[in-house]
């Protein structure tokens, strides 16, 4: 599935779409994943990373290296 955060496991929730007329159809909510490339230092590498938003702002704050550890020990891989 393309449509997941690999930081923070952001993935589609589902519900329903209701017209004006209140019929109910099936939709799903994607979170806003982005495809970014980050400098990793350690590795003397670019790495590109599928993130949410949310996802970018928490590499922001804790740093690259920090969250590709986070995103390994989730078992993915960089």
């Amino acid at each position: 599935m393309s449509a997941h955060c690999m930081l923070t496991g952001a993935r589609p929730g589902f519900g329903n779409r209701i017209s004006h007329s209140h019929r109910r159809t099936a939709r799903r909510f994607d979170p806003n994943v982005q495809r970014k490339r980050y400098w990793l230092p350690s590795e003397g590498r670019h790495v590109r990373l599928r993130l949410s938003a949310r996802g970018i702002r928490t590499v922001d704050t804790i740093g690259v290296e920090a969250a590709v550890a986070r995103i390994r020990a989730r078992g993915e891989k960089v």
